[in-house]
């Protein structure tokens, strides 16, 4: 390879440069030659036809007379020729482009430090924003897996009147609106429901649901085996068959080919497989417990013991017709619903609701997720305030560079280009580091989310990768825009005679300061944010629920209706079930129930005696009504505050009973004593079976620790049993350890009785409030590297500044200012725009946590106490970034400083 530096030196030998601009010139020139030369020579010439046009490519005769004009006074120097005239034809092509993308590149390798920090800084803020998109894109944008998503939308009856009922609707009510309605080409019902399998080598209890015949062809998913169910197969009294799930079907049936047409046993009942899904058809709108998911579907028909129309158990989706709008589906439901209502007294006032499937399916998760996509979007700005800061300081260093770039004709369009190519490279550079971030940002993300639909299918698709490449260009412009525009206004002429020595730190200091302001604000803005949501937690944490669920472990068993007919069999097995439990030396407490606090739900009517009844058109109370054996209210640490508890004794031979809650005590009978009043929730032969209350107990927070406690009325699981129970101990030591015993001791009873859903009430309690734990969680490490970064980029000012004020700082010191004076200084100056950063972040804080008002709990969305402890923290790390680089001014040595000059 020719040497480039010694050819450029013949050039310029005849201008006598002064050393110091010549070794500048000299290294400049030779990297555009041999950029020139490693072209040609992919283009294929040889190294001499190679050298020749990279010779070729300046016209040395201009670039001496440029040279020779820099020395003049600016008055007396004609106008610079452009880069276009020093460079032939096509120099600011492609090829010109590739030499600024090959000498960027050399410049960030020259500078490892500065590359590394602002490549991880950018890697922080895109890395952040690419797994927050990741979830967005997953959960709000990607269209539902069914054929046609837009026209799928849910239709359930609001109930302005009822402070219970959400989108369940009744099967009876499904069955009107499908027959009536002129606006859907099909529409279907849904209802969870747990099922026992047997006849393999263990039992397995799996969640399914119950669905009406048009349901796989609303959703327009076909099996990959067999078929779906045929109209005449969702009758009472028709064949009983079963379609069931990949997953399903490879786990316990080792993707048999030759399922179809096989025969399971559910339930006790046998069941003709006559379909496999495919692997990836899950009913995403059907919310079920936590960790479930669809295995099994069976037609409704044959079970006509759920066409109660008081009964609202099931989901109702529906596909609109083509050219059918929500709205003209809205208008056509009301009709129907008010057809409903004249028909049926106590439909007065319901109505119906549609909706598309997509935006039901999103609602509960949106408000987070955009949330936390605002918060993340100010961690990237900060990133991006931070690095331009580190370009400002760059680009005083490199003025020098400048200068003679802009001397050898270089335009300040070209000085533009140039370094927006450097900040851009840096930008994909950080994307690329963001991407590696972002994908374990989004495993983070996925164990620590609640149960927000689709969540687990989060990950980096097209879609994502497309995003990260324009926030990557962006994020380049954006924080390369300021600095490069400063590069292009250099006085060359000023800054060659000075020959780089002596630059004046305040040239740029109102831009750094106005950055460093910015980052202060969106960085406090951010933290009080995220204190907010800690306090909003904590409050949670505190909150009086009512019971007391450590060392307890829960498991759902169904009986099969068929095995066990009558409530007295189902009553016996859950007794002997209690009593066996309740035996094992590892067990202080046994107890079985139809719910527990913060599971399940057994919510319905009632009626007060001596009071009037519900009346169609009225405001509808619901209570939730457990069903419970003897010692329940010690197992779960319910305390009875009057009467007596239940024992075996309250069975289907003696006086029916109930007790209430403390809240339900005093709503229907205020100052009265509560034991003895009756209250009915069921009838038998058509009359009401009115129930003595003997006990009082406390209240429990049922549906979660933010609401209110709702009533409740407890009845004897001997005197009414439902065949679904939870079957739950308190452990004497770890609960989770006795989770094979309790299978055992159920299976000893009966081997073919699985239990589903075995885990401790603490998980239970923790899943309650997973939603707000995530969000705390991840704003509140958002916060945390906002801090980070505003830390690094007050740190960044200062000590560069204090690099670059040596010289002064030496004068100071050698004229007699004392090193305090000069920690006062340099603190003083990086503390000024810290501060006042601080405080219009105070300012947006007030205006923007209003927004988060309805995600906060116990807590004023303009607490005083975060507020005050977040400025407090932010100006603490503020000044710690600040005292650092002042404690190193302090030690400058006068005479070290003066002779470096």
């Amino acid at each position: 390879m020719p040497n480039w530096n010694h050819i450029v030196r013949e050039h310029l030998a005849a201008l006598r440069l002064p050393p110091e601009r010549e070794i500048e010139i000299v290294e400049e020139l030779a990297l555009h030659l041999e950029a020139a030369y490693e072209d040609a020579l992919a283009a294929g010439f040889s190294e001499a036809e190679a050298e020749a046009r990279a010779l070729r490519s300046y016209d040395w005769r201009l670039l001496e007379c440029e040279l020779s004009r820099a020395e003049q006074p600016p008055a007396m120097r004609a106008t610079r020729p452009s880069l276009e005239l020093i460079e032939r034809k096509g120099g600011l092509g492609v090829e010109s482009f590739l030499q600024d993308m090959r000498f960027g590149a050399r410049m960030l390798v020259k500078q490892p430090g500065f590359t590394l920090i602002a490549i991880f800084t950018l890697a922080l803020g895109i890395g952040a924003n690419t797994a927050i998109f990741s979830v967005v894109n997953a959960v709000l944008l990607r269209p539902l897996p069914y054929s046609e998503p837009d026209r799928l939308v849910q239709v359930w009856e609001p109930k302005p009147q009822s402070n219970r009922w959400s989108d369940w609707v009744s099967y009876p009510d499904f069955r009107d609106w499908r027959e009536r309605n002129t606006v859907f080409d099909e529409i279907g019902a849904c209802r969870t429901r747990a099922f026992n399998l047997t006849g393999g080598e263990s039992p397995e209890s799996l969640a399914g649901a119950y669905v009406s015949a048009g349901l796989f062809t609303v959703l327009g998913v076909k099996p990959i085996l067999g078929r779906t169910f045929l109209d005449e197969e969702d009758r009472p009294g028709a064949n009983h068959v079963a379609v069931i799930s990949h997953g399903l079907w490879q786990r316990r049936f080792g993707a048999d080919p030759g399922i179809v047409g096989k025969t399971i046993q559910l339930d006790g009942e046998s069941h003709v497989v006559v379909g496999v899904m495919p692997p990836e058809f899950k009913f995403h709108w059907l919310k079920m417990q936590r960790g479930w998911e669809s295995e099994i579907w069976i037609p409704h028909g044959p079970h006509s013991e759920l066409q109660d129309r008081g009964s609202h158990n099931f989901r109702v989706v529906a596909r609109l017709k083509r050219g059918v709008t929500i709205g003209q589906a809205q208008a056509n439901m009301d009709a129907v619903a008010r057809g409903v209502a004249e028909r049926d007294p106590g439909h007065e006032g319901m109505g119906a609701k549609v909706m598309s499937l997509q935006r039901k399916v999103t609602e509960d998760a949106q408000p987070a997720l955009l949330l936390l996509s605002a918060a993340i979007g100010l961690v990237l700005l900060i990133a991006c305030g931070n690095v331009a800061n580190l370009l400002l300081a760059q680009g005083d260093a490199r003025r020098h560079e400048t200068a003679i770039r802009g001397a050898l004709g270089a335009s300040p369009a070209r000085l533009v280009r140039q370094s927006l190519t450097e900040s851009i490279m840096l930008g994909l550079l950080g994307g690329g580091a963001g991407l590696l971030l972002a994908f374990l940002a989004i495993q983070f993300i996925i164990k620590l989310g609640p149960d927000i639909p689709r969540l687990d299918q989060t990950g980096i698709d097209p879609r994502v990768l497309s995003v990260t490449l324009c926030l990557s260009l962006l994020t380049g412009l954006l924080f390369g825009t300021i600095p490069a525009l400063r590069s292009s206004g250099v006085d060359i002429n000023d800054t060659l005679k000075r020959g780089g020595k002596g630059v004046i730190w305040r040239d740029g200091a109102g831009l750094r300061s106005f950055l460093l302001v910015g980052e202060m604000a969106l960085a406090l803005t951010l933290l009080v944010g995220a204190g907010l949501l800690i306090r909003s937690f904590l409050q949670l944490q505190s909150v009086e629920a009512g019971f007391d669920t450590s060392r307890v472990l829960k498991g759902l068993m169904m009986l099969p209706e068929k095995q066990y007919p009558i409530s007295s069999q189902q009553a016996r097995f859950i007794r002997q079930a209690v009593e066996r439990l309740q035996a094992l030396p590892e067990v202080e407490t046994a107890a079985a129930s139809t719910v527990l606090p913060l599971y399940g739900n057994d919510s319905g009517t009632f009626n007060v005696e001596g009071q009037p009844a519900w009346q169609p058109g009225k405001s509808v109370v619901y209570a939730e009504r457990p069903k419970i054996t003897p010692d329940y209210f010690r197992l779960v640490g319910i305390r009875l505050l009057q009467g007596r508890s239940f024992t075996w004794a309250d069975n289907e031979n003696s006086p029916e009973v109930a007790i209430v809650n403390e809240g339900m005590a005093r709503r229907y009978w205020p100052g009265e004593d509560a034991i003895g009043k009756r209250v009915t929730i069921d009838e038998r032969d058509g009359w009401p079976v009115w129930r003595q209350i003997v006990g009082v107990v406390n209240d429990v927070k049922h549906d979660g620790l933010t609401g209110p406690a709702r009533p409740h009325i407890y009845i004897p699981m001997m005197q009414l049993t439902y065949p679904g129970a939870i079957l739950a101990v308190r452990a004497k030591g770890d609960p989770a350890a006795l989770a094979d015993t309790i299978r055992r001791e159920v299976a000893a009873l009966d081997r073919n009785q699985p239990l589903i859903g075995v885990e401790t009430m603490e998980k239970v309690v923790s899943d309650s409030v997973a939603d707000r734990r995530f969000q705390m969680t991840l704003l509140a490490i958002f916060a945390a590297v906002a801090l980070i970064l505003a830390a690094t980029g007050v740190y960044s000012v200062m000590a560069t500044a204090v690099a670059r004020r040596t010289h002064e700082i030496g004068i100071r010191l050698a004229l007699g200012a004392q090193p305090h004076n000069v920690l006062r200084l340099v603190v003083g100056q990086g503390m000024k725009p810290a501060m006042a950063g601080v405080g219009i972040g105070l300012a947006a804080a007030f205006g923007l946590t209003r927004l988060i008002r309805g995600l906060l709990f116990g807590v004023s969305a303009l607490d005083p106490l975060t507020f005050i402890a977040v400025a407090l923290l932010l100006a603490a790390v503020a000044l710690i970034a600040c005292y650092i680089p002042a404690r190193r001014a302090m030690r400058v040595d006068p005479l070290t400083a003066l002779r470096s000059e």
